[in-house]
């Protein structure tokens, strides 16, 4: 009976009673930032695609890299309208500014243009060569029947629950012993690296180490740095590989969304955090350590830029992308392939060789597998921009991997001559398991 009076009680009242505030409604900084999201992956997704010789949908890039991103935009990625020309595709967020534009490259990919950028599309660059190269393929030395059932419970969600596999790629001794695509994607099908960027950028600093042009144990080289008395000045390259450099980082891998997506330059935002910790004393994961290692060693670049090295190694779609300034992002936005990914495995099972040259220093391996300095508390230990396994049971001790958002890995074992790649576009807390997969792909292989 009582609850039959409350009921009633309620019913009594007037609705408006019982609304709720309504949230409110997002910021123009905060729709700027989701429109310049949606343009650049749009841009990104198809414009890599077309030039690596395959092609992406809309539909696909919808359903795939726009699911699931960061809350606070997810659901103004989803409604903003965008529109994909020739060279750039633009996305409007508000009536009285012009639309987000990201404009693509040839041969550097696409870069996202500053707020209110409503000028003609920028300058290109050259366009780079593409050169479709074999791979070899071989039947696996192990278990070929557990080996397939690894990788397709990695598309059936037994390594993560919600989680969306696109590609798996095993070699092993510099064959290819499985590879497999989800629907949309395909060997010619670069993805964003996400923070797989921060060991390419680690390789492309081991290469200016090995020409003489750069020292990791020397103070980095960043001229906002070098007025007297600056504690900063101390920072080594060293201690920005390895995510120890003591600047402030106001958030959880100190997110640069201003940079990735909101078209504000490196050079205008990286150089300026404070410290906080004295150099080396201090783990914390920041895309800003990386994005200045990088601009450290910048001025190498006029003569030996990211696509030098790609090209060596045969990674001819693969694309590092810059702020609108020319300024590389290699903390994130490099596009590639699950191919290219296993070339660049393949440089570590070598250590640093390619058709015998010789493309990083002596030992390099070694020295970005080292724990040296503070580590984080997590499944694994980090090195010198890359991962370490040097707490995962059944995982060789010398295994290191190049770990991204949304589900981007490559796995490096040099003891068992063996590259892991495995790419995804995982939807915001569905995390895939690289740990288990990567245990029981090498269980197969044994």
């Amino acid at each position: 009976m009582r609850i039959l009076i409350l009921a009633a009680a309620l019913t009594a009242l007037p609705l408006s009673a019982y609304a709720q505030t309504p949230a409110p409604a997002p910021s123009p900084a905060v729709r700027a930032m989701a429109a310049g999201y949606k343009a650049l992956t749009v841009c990104s997704a198809l414009k890599t695609a077309e030039a690596a010789g395959g092609a992406r949908t809309l539909a696909s890039v919808e359903a795939n890299e726009l699911v699931g991103v960061y809350p606070e935009l997810d659901g103004l990625v989803r409604e903003m309208p965008v529109d994909v020309a020739q060279e750039q595709v633009s996305v409007a967020w508000d009536e009285t500014m012009p639309p987000r534009v990201a404009a693509f490259w040839p041969g550097r990919g696409c870069v996202i243009m500053p707020v209110g950028w409503a000028g003609e599309s920028p300058g290109m660059f050259p366009p780079g060569v593409r050169v479709n190269l074999p791979f070899a393929a071989a039947a696996p030395v192990g278990n070929a029947a557990l080996l397939n059932e690894a990788v397709e419970g990695a598309f059936e969600g037994r390594y993560g629950e919600g989680s969306n596999t696109t590609a798996v790629l095993v070699m092993q001794a510099d064959r290819i012993v499985a590879e497999d695509y989800a629907e949309g994607f395909g060997i010619d099908t670069p993805q964003r690296t996400w923070s797989v960027g921060k060991s390419l950028a680690g390789t492309i600093i081991g290469a200016a180490v090995h020409r003489g042009e750069a020292d990791v144990n020397a103070p980095a080289a960043i001229a906002d740095w070098s007025g007297p008395g600056d504690p900063r000045a101390a920072i080594t390259l060293d201690q920005l590989m390895r995510m120890a450099s003591g600047l402030t980082s106001d958030t959880a891998g100190n997110r640069t969304d201003a940079l990735y997506f909101g078209g504000v330059g490196i050079d205008e935002q990286a150089p300026t955090w404070p410290l906080i910790a004295a150099p080396g004393t201090r783990y914390r994961y920041a895309n800003n350590d990386t994005l200045l290692a990088v601009m450290a060693i910048a001025p190498t670049f006029a003569d030996h830029p990211p696509a030098e090295l790609f090209r060596r190694l045969g990674m001819y779609d693969t694309w590092a992308e810059t702020d609108w300034r020319g300024n590389y992002m290699l903390s994130s936005q490099v596009w590639t392939t699950a191919r290219d990914l296993a070339r660049f495995g393949r440089l570590y099972l070598h250590d640093g060789v390619v058709d015998g040259e010789r493309i990083l220093p002596e030992g390099w391996r070694d020295y970005v597998s080292r724990p040296s300095g503070p580590q984080p508390t997590g499944e694994q230990g980090y090195g010198a921009t890359f991962w370490l396994f040097d707490k995962s049971e059944g995982i060789p001790a010398d295994a290191i991997s190049a770990n991204g958002n949304r589900g981007q890995y490559v796995m490096i074992v040099p003891s068992r001559n063996i590259v892991i790649v495995r790419r995804g576009e995982d939807p915001a807390g569905k995390r895939f398991d690289h740990i288990a997969f990567t245990r029981d792909i090498l269980a197969a292989l044994d």
